[in-house]
């Protein structure tokens, strides 16, 4: 185990797989007490046993971020449980379909939009107020280089993406002078369910994204992970509002 985040208390949505699963292994190694939160039980399960045989402290509460109640019993769970909140990991989020704009449906649009904004704002209160009501604390969202940046075919995901750094940098505003940082991680390509699905219904779009980028590979998503550890911890007490693109170069093409 590390100290980066030793002894604080740390939220992440998302967590049955994919970046969200990665960051429950990094937070915990690197001393945090974790809450894990997202619709697979089973999968949280796993991953509390997983954590607590390692030696790190882990608890697990059903979310559907997009339901603001869950959003709620979340964080009311994490400082009932541990006794507050210091910080928070909202990565819950949804790719959408590679689609025209034109040919895309509303359903897709909606979905996208529900989980990858509506989720972070339904989190976002209830952290913000339970890191008001102890002191303070720090936010990392999760939102893409396609919060940065355009990619082909995919406009509602890239809406949404821009949207969640939209929503970083006001509540960073907002909250800046009261405690709380709020930061957001801008991944590249990277390994998981949502990113294998992509893949698989669209051959070649790996090699056409890696190509784009200048490392050449698809992240791992514990280098996104390590990341968000950072943002959340004490190691960059000035750093607020920022949007850290992870990708291996692209956006600088």
């Amino acid at each position: 185990m590390s100290d980066l985040l030793s002894g604080k208390v740390v939220l992440i949505t998302g967590a049955s797989s994919g970046i969200g699963a990665a960051a429950a292994r990094v937070f915990s190694q690197e001393g945090a007490r974790v809450v894990l939160a997202a619709r697979r039980e089973d999968r949280l399960t796993e991953l509390v046993d997983e954590l607590k045989a390692a030696g790190g402290e882990a608890a697990h509460v059903v979310c559907d971020v997009t339901v603001a109640a869950d959003a709620v019993r979340a964080v009311d769970f994490t400082v009932s449980t541990y006794g507050r909140l210091d910080g928070a990991f909202n990565n819950a989020g949804v790719g959408g379909d590679r689609t025209p704009l034109h040919l895309m449906g509303d359903d897709v649009y909606d979905a996208v939009m529900d989980t990858n904004v509506r989720g972070v704002w339904n989190c976002i209160r209830p952290e913000i107020a339970a890191m008001l009501a102890h002191g303070g604390g720090a936010i990392v969202n999760n939102s893409s280089v396609g919060g940065l940046v355009a990619i082909p075919a995919a406009s509602a995901y890239i809406a949404a993406k821009h949207a969640v750094v939209g929503l970083t940098r006001a509540a960073a505003d907002e909250y800046a002078g009261q405690g709380i940082r709020v930061n957001a991680v801008a991944p590249g390509t990277t390994r998981s369910e949502i990113t294998a699905d992509w893949f698989g219904r669209n051959p070649g779009l790996e090699e056409m994204v890696n190509s784009r980028t200048p490392q050449g590979r698809t992240a791992e998503p514990e280098e996104i992970a390590s990341a968000a550890a950072w943002l959340l911890s004490d190691r960059c007490p000035f750093l607020t509002g920022t949007v850290l693109p992870v990708d291996g170069g692209f956006i600088n093409q």
